[in-house]
C-alpha cells in the first residue's frame, strides 16, 4: 500500500507547501522575474513548457523520494514570496539546496528562514549525510544566505563559463548549529 505524506513544512512566519500541478502559472511568474532569472537562468526567459517540466520533476521527486521544491508563503497575508527546495543539477549525485525569492521579499529572513527548514528536513526527515547549495560567484545574498545556514565553502568551477561557488554542510556541521543556535 503507497503511503501518502504531507510535505507541509512550517516557521514561525512561513508555511513551505510542495508545488503542484495547479501552481504551475504562480512558479513560471517566480523563475520569470527578472531578479530570480538573473542567477537561475542567466537573464533567459524560459519557456513555460521549461516549468512545467521542472514542475514535473518536483512532483516525481516528492514521490519517489518525498523531497522536491515547495511554494513558500507568509502565514501572516498568505502571499507567495519564492521557493525553496531540494532540485538534482550540475551532476551531483545529490540534490541540492534552492530557493529563490520575489525582489520585495528580500533581505527580510526568509531566504534563511525557509531554507534552514528544508535543511533541518533533509538531515532529519531524510537522512542526508551532508547537503550542498552553489550560486553564481557574484550572487553575494545567496552566499551569505549559505553561510547563515553553517554551509562551509568547498569549491569554485566555471560551469558553462560562468564561476560558480559550491557550499557544503555535512551532518556532524548541522548538529554543531543546532546546539550553538536553531535553525527553523
Amino acid at each position: 500500500m503507497h503511503q501518502q505524506y504531507d510535505y507541509r513544512l512550517l516557521t514561525d512566519r512561513l508555511q513551505l507547501e510542495p508545488i503542484g500541478t495547479s501552481d504551475l502559472v504562480m512558479l513560471h511568474a517566480l523563475l520569470t522575474d527578472e531578479s530570480v532569472r538573473k542567477y537561475l537562468f542567466d537573464e533567459q526567459v524560459i519557456p513555460i513548457s521549461h516549468t512545467a517540466q521542472i514542475l514535473e520533476t518536483s512532483r516525481d521527486t516528492f514521490v519517489r523520494h518525498r523531497y522536491g521544491l515547495w511554494l513558500v508563503y507568509t502565514k501572516k497575508h498568505w502571499e507567495p514570496v519564492g521557493f525553496v527546495g531540494l532540485y538534482t543539477f550540475f551532476s551531483e549525485p545529490q540534490p541540492q539546496l534552492l530557493y529563490a525569492l520575489l525582489p520585495q521579499y528580500q533581505r527580510q529572513g526568509f531566504a534563511s528562514e525557509a531554507s534552514g527548514r528544508v535543511v533541518r528536513y533533509a538531515f532529519e526527515a531524510l537522512g542526508f549525510a551532508y547537503l550542498k547549495a552553489s550560486c553564481d560567484r557574484p550572487n553575494v545574498a545567496s552566499v551569505r544566505v549559505m553561510e547563515r545556514l553553517g554551509m562551509w565553502w568547498q569549491k569554485e568551477e566555471c560551469i558553462e563559463d560562468k564561476p560558480i561557488v559550491f557550499y557544503h554542510l555535512d551532518r556532524a556541521g548541522y548538529h554543531l548549529m543546532q546546539q550553538e543556535k536553531p535553525v527553523n
